[in-house]
Formats: C-alpha cells, structure tokens, sequence
C-alpha cells in the first residue's frame, strides 16, 4: 500500500463513522454498566434496621418484608419468662444501616424447655454445694425437704413430684427439690438405775466358832 491509498484510506468517510459508532457503543455499554451495578448494589441506599426482640416472629417477618428485609432463623434459645417465638437476639442490631434485600439473623426464643442432665449430687456434696451446681446449669431450686440426717447434707433430688437420679435427663426450667438432712437425729441410750456394786439390800450372815 502506498502512502497515497493509505491517505486516502484514513480520510475515508466511512472508517470515521465506523469509529465513531463503535466509541458510542463503548459509551453506552459502560453507562448501561454502571447504572446496572448501582441497582444491584444499592448504592446510596440505607435502611435502618428496627428493633424486633422481644416481638413475635410471625409479626417480624411481615413488619421486615414491608422494609425490604428478609428475617432469617439461625439459632433458639429458651427464656420461660418470655413467650414462644419471641425474639431474643437479632443481628444486625437495631438502628444499623443496611441495604435493600439484607437478612436480618434472629434468635428466637424455643417452645420446650430444653433438658439437661442432672449432676451428681444426692449423697454427694452439701446443701450449698447442691444448690451452686444446678444454679450454674439454669436449674431453679425450690424449698428444701428435710429428713433425719446430717445436718444440710443432701441425701435425695426430685423433680416434679418424683426421685430422680444423677444422669438422668430432666427439663431446665423445672423446680429442683432437695431432700437434706434436718440435723435432728439424736441416739438414745438405756441406763440402768442401779449402779454396779451398789448393796442390793440383802445381807448375809455369818457363823463364827
């Protein structure tokens, strides 16, 4: 080609249209991208997070769905104070800022108590040995029942009205009755009124040559 076609070439109408086309579509494809991902991500959009504990889940899925959340279940835990369903934990916390779509991580609170195994405690430790130990595994502790015994040494654990046993599975939320000794087992002795070697009262006599 010589340097005359080329010229030519390069003045040709028909190559600055091509170029010019083909730069406008480079534009519009990088608008067209650009408005894309700013809807995808949400860009300088904020919703603020409302407070949902203690709210039942079925009220919080709605109220959420109505702000463009979404309430996601991950984990249950049990309060018997409050209400089945309730929800205890909620992340992110409210008044968090988020965008459209997000999910919304809730705790919510169980229908069953959940059941634990009871210590080993019945002829094992004392009263307030007993009692540290199921406070520690969320047990509540009712009055103490006392029997003869050692003074505040536990000697048997029930549950619900019944005997239970170390291992045995109970519910977390029920009343722990201790059976402990009263202290007030006393021995008793018989004593003779008479006194070894005292005069029985009869004598004896003697002959003398």
């Amino acid at each position: 080609m010589t340097g005359k076609e080329f010229k030519q070439k390069m003045l040709s109408p028909i190559l600055w249209v091509n170029l010019l086309v083909m730069a406008l579509v480079t534009v519009l494809l990088f608008i067209g991208l650009w408005i894309w991902l700013g809807r995808y991500t949400h860009h300088g959009e904020e919703i603020i997070v409302p407070n949902v504990e203690g709210k039942l889940i079925g009220d919080v899925e709605y109220s959420l769905e109505m702000l463009n959340l979404k309430a996601v279940v991950i984990d249950s835990t049990y309060d018997h104070s409050q209400p089945s369903g309730a929800i205890m934990v909620q992340q992110p916390k409210a008044g968090s800022k988020v965008k459209s779509g997000r999910e919304i991580y809730l705790t919510i609170n169980s229908k069953a108590s959940p059941m634990v195994a009871l210590p080993d405690i019945a002829d094992n430790c004392s009263l307030r040995e007993a009692q540290d130990r199921l406070r520690q595994l969320g047990f509540r502790i009712g009055p103490v029942e006392q029997t003869d015994g050692d003074k505040d040494w536990v000697y048997g654990v029930k549950c619900q009205g019944r005997n239970v046993v170390a291992g045995e599975r109970v519910p977390a939320d029920a009343v722990i009755t201790l059976i402990v000794g009263s202290g007030s087992e006393e021995e008793e002795f018989d004593y003779d009124d008479e006194t070894p070697g005292e005069d029985d009262g009869q004598t004896q006599s003697f002959e003398y040559d």
